[in-house]
């Protein structure tokens, strides 16, 4: 899928889900519109169970932080699962949302809604701390949240798959308007190009604040987040772990949307998940290929 064609239809898709709760519309077309704002609503499967609690083999509650124009209900449908029958309590959440769609507000306000969102998780769960999995605006808004609004005392991992944290020069840093007349006006589209202030300002100084372990999944063939290595962060080895999944599969061919669906890319996420510190690559690798019988 080219990037125009991902960036057209995840608005579209976004837009159709959000249409009848903020422009009033009435028909039989319209309930349509509203069954899909419900599902858009709706959490994955597995998360935001009210009873869980948290085990001692899994102490920390994961949350699962959906990209630009994603609900959580699709961007997680396949890991939120997962996770959950591997013993996690699993939570997730919709943020940032706009006439454009999910996630498409000013990134600081939408760090401060995962603020609340964690000491609710923390509060509910008695846990303290959560660890964060997040796919594309959603493995980098969290690092906002760590570094200015006191995140970094309450997260364990922060698990990036294809995260914007260094911007994009791809379908993202080109002027909206020149993309689609409907995404004038999407703050966090302009925050993600590639030496926007706001990528400057998170960017500045430390990258990896505090004693969080910093997980980044890439994909060299992400047409969003452009090039793909943008997603990388400073930092020390033993807190910070860079991975690109065809270094493990070289076939593997997912792209931008597609890594946070990928097996591969998971197996990363499971490992960082399971042990002290990032991911390790030779670790999960090894793995992966037990379980594949190699």
């Amino acid at each position: 899928m080219s990037a125009f064609r991902f960036i057209f239809r995840i608005f579209i898709i976004s837009s159709l889900a959000l249409a009848p709760c903020l422009f009033g519309i009435s028909s039989a077309h319209a309930q349509t519109d509203e069954d899909i704002l419900r599902e858009a609503a709706l959490s994955p499967p597995g998360a935001n169970l009210p009873d869980c609690k948290p085990s001692e083999e899994h102490p920390y509650p994961v949350i699962l932080v959906p990209g630009t124009f994603e609900s959580m209900a699709f961007n997680w449908s396949k890991l939120s699962p997962l996770l959950a029958k591997k013993g996690y309590c699993v939570y997730a959440l919709n943020y940032g949302i706009t006439h454009l769609g999910f996630s498409t507000g000013p990134i600081e306000k939408s760090a401060i809604e995962l603020k609340a969102f964690v000491d609710q998780v923390l509060e509910q769960t008695g846990a303290e701390k959560v660890s964060i999995v997040g796919h594309s605006q959603g493995g980098m808004m969290p690092r906002y949240y760590i570094k200015y609004l006191g995140g970094a005392e309450k997260v364990e991992d922060l698990i990036g798959l294809a995260p914007s944290n260094h911007g994009t020069i791809g379908v993202l840093g080109i002027e909206p308007i020149m993309i689609l007349p409907g995404l004038l006006g999407c703050t966090a589209c302009d925050q993600q190009k590639a030496g926007s202030d706001f990528l400057n300002d998170l960017n500045a100084g430390d990258e990896t604040p505090g004693d969080v372990s910093y997980t980044v999944i890439s994909t060299k063939y992400d047409e969003i987040v452009v090039p793909y290595t943008s997603a990388f962060l400073d930092g020390p080895e033993e807190q910070v772990s860079n991975i690109t999944i065809q270094d493990q599969v070289p076939a593997d061919l997912a792209a931008h949307l597609g890594i946070a669906f990928d097996s591969h890319a998971y197996e990363f996420v499971y490992d960082a998940l399971e042990h002290d510190g990032p991911a390790n690559f030779a670790r999960a690798e090894q793995k992966w290929l037990q379980k594949n019988g190699n």
